[in-house]
């Protein structure tokens, strides 16, 4: 995973006082446009935490958030896009070449391989005869978008990723579950450690509890499923991150 980078590159100006003026234009009458620029943190702490306790999380989603995500592979952002509200630029493999000299900065391989010697040297024996095929191919004249379709989904890949805050808690919720499938689980949670790199930002992950579903919830909706121990351990994570 050490070729995973996940990176916070942009987000909404001052998006907590965002978030809190767009919530009071619902009960205070003296709102205006210009009280935005009279709105402060104290005006943040004061209001935004109440409001969301309350459930009224419609409001999150005048702030937006835009990572950066290099190294992982096409398995990853395939279950990454299908959170739909969401913008998405991704490189393109239809004109982008690979590096067919190193099978680990093109290829992502699962620990659970790696740990398998024989298993693991088939696969990359596998992968290097596709990227050197890949490479043949379009040396003899086949554009790339034709030569890609050899790869496997493990070949490596980046991705911008921008989301409103409402679909980050949703995002977060889903997919920092310790059920989820590893690749798009560690992204999550790097995602979500970026979050709170940010000070400005930091409070926003307790008050809107953004985190896996039994820190939304109080308890885990996986029931029997739920993996041994698996509540104290994401507990324990979350916390870590959301104090910063």
């Amino acid at each position: 995973m050490d070729r995973i980078k996940v990176r916070l590159t942009n987000y909404t100006p001052k998006p907590l006082e965002t978030v809190t003026w767009a919530a009071l234009i619902s009960y205070w009458g003296e709102w205006e446009s210009e009280a935005f620029e009279r709105t402060t943190m104290a005006d943040v702490r004061r209001h935004l935490p109440k409001v969301l306790s309350y459930g009224h999380e419609s409001i999150l989603e005048h702030a937006v958030f835009t990572f950066a995500i290099e190294g992982c592979s096409r398995v990853c952002t395939h279950q990454l896009i299908r959170h739909r509200i969401a913008s998405y630029t991704q490189q393109s493999h239809r004109y982008i070449k690979l590096n067919p000299q190193d099978v680990e900065e093109t290829f992502l391989i699962p620990e659970s391989i790696k740990e398998k010697p024989e298993l693991y040297e088939k696969w990359k024996q596998l992968m290097e005869g596709a990227i050197r095929l890949y490479k043949e191919a379009y040396e003899n004249g086949v554009h790339q978008e034709d030569a890609r379709y050899i790869l496997p989904q493990a070949v490596r890949t980046k991705i911008v990723v921008t989301m409103n805050l409402r679909e980050l808690k949703h995002f977060f919720g889903l997919r920092t579950c310790e059920r989820a499938q590893w690749e798009i689980n560690y992204v999550a949670w790097k995602m979500l450690e970026e979050i709170s790199k940010v000070e400005e930002l930091r409070p926003i992950i307790k008050w809107a509890k953004l985190g896996p579903r039994c820190i939304q919830l109080g308890y885990c909706p996986e029931r029997e499923l739920m993996p041994e121990g698996c509540l104290k351990r994401t507990r324990e994570k979350w916390m870590e991150i959301a104090e910063g």
